[in-house]
């Protein structure tokens, strides 16, 4: 049996993909204990891994909003952050795991624990290629690396960089030269693939954003939701933290939750109106549902994956500026043209039989010897 500590954050869809890994680890017989934001003690607990809260961890409030500037400043501190790194030493030194399993976001977790000699993993919850290319070049990476905590040289120090994505859409799913990088598959929970409609049954769209609050989200939330008034459409819209329920003017036709498990609605959808979000689009096109993307932030990975899925033919990329016309033609081709579900049904069975889960935690095992 072998020892995993694993350090992550509370940044919504970076959590999944460990918490898979994770589950097959404990499955399997390894101990798994995790470092991180006391609001996620129930999701890990759900994998049957240990959980010890961070005790220096600036405060971080993923759902409340606040300006750009501030929310820019909120991110660098967690990505930098000192304390978060003392915690993980103090873990890893009281009783050693066989690896340390470290969140891409950690770069200052990550590189002490490099530097202390413990065997690391950077652990991509997204498309490597946005971690290798915009990311390094954006200006949160210019003030980490001021720091001496450029993404790139923190991430190519680790002995492994484990991506959670699904290769054949990364854009930089190419193994490296060195075998540093591994790509595991998109990391999916998922208990049955969509369903067929019934006949005389009105399709059924599930609209969900990110349960982080992003500026002009709930404007773009509450245009959509006038947008699919005009379609002939049952409509599901989880808000999330980030909105409230009550804030929103919902048609006849739609049925709102702050939260419902996506994995336990999509069975039953036809699409999916996201944000681009990773989690959430690997796991739609899992179920082989199509998608209409509108990424909600410049500077994150959301329009890459949009244009990822765009590109394998599974679904649209539009602005978060597209009128309302413009949504509701989006969703009725994704909707109506075979050809967006026929290409998401092809890249979610390949998601389903990657299993990226359990090709992680073979990754991760690997790593031990």
């Amino acid at each position: 049996m072998s020892y995993f500590l694993f350090a992550t954050l509370d940044a919504g869809g970076n959590l999944p993909p460990a918490l898979g890994i994770a589950r097959e680890l404990v499955n399997l017989g390894h101990r798994v204990r995790f470092l991180g934001h006391s609001r996620q003690a129930a999701a890990i607990g759900t994998s049957g891994a240990e959980f010890r809260p961070y005790s220096h961890s600036p405060r971080m409030t993923p759902a409340e909003q606040m300006p750009t500037l501030r929310q820019v400043s909120m991110m660098v501190s967690v990505f930098a952050d000192a304390g978060i790194a003392q915690d993980l030493l103090e873990e890893a030194r009281k009783e050693p795991p066989d690896v340390v399993i470290v969140d891409c976001l950690l770069l200052g977790a990550m590189d002490a624990a490099v530097k202390a000699g413990f065997r690391t993993v950077a652990l991509v919850h997204s498309l490597y290629a946005f971690f290798d290319g915009p990311f390094r070049r954006s200006p949160i990476a210019a003030i980490l690396a001021v720091r001496g905590l450029g993404p790139g040289k923190v991430m190519r120090s680790a002995h492994r960089v484990l991506v959670c994505a699904d290769q054949q859409l990364d854009p930089a799913g190419k193994p490296s030269r060195d075998g540093k990088v591994v790509w595991s598959g998109a990391v999916i929970d998922i208990d049955r693939p969509a369903e067929a409609l019934r006949p005389g049954t009105r399709p059924r769209v599930l609209i969900s954003l990110s349960t982080t609050a992003f500026s002009g989200q709930e404007a773009f939330l509450q245009k959509a939701l006038n947008a699919v008034n005009d379609l002939p459409v049952e409509v599901i819209l989880t808000t999330g933290p980030a909105i409230s329920p009550t804030s929103i003017q919902a048609p006849r036709n739609t049925t709102v939750y702050r939260y419902l498990p996506h994995k336990e609605v999509m069975p039953e959808c036809v699409a999916v109106l996201g944000h681009g979000g990773h989690a959430t689009t690997m796991l739609a096109l899992a179920h082989g549902l199509p998608l209409v993307i509108a990424p909600m932030h410049p500077l994150l990975d959301q329009r890459m994956v949009g244009q990822a899925v765009q590109d394998a033919g599974a679904g649209l990329l539009i602005k978060s500026s597209a009128s309302r016309d413009k949504i509701a033609h989006a969703l009725g081709d994704v909707i109506n043209l075979p050809a967006f579900s026929l290409a998401a049904a092809a890249v979610g069975q390949r998601l389903r039989e990657s299993d990226g889960a359990r090709a992680g935690a073979r990754l991760l095992i690997e790593t031990v010897s």
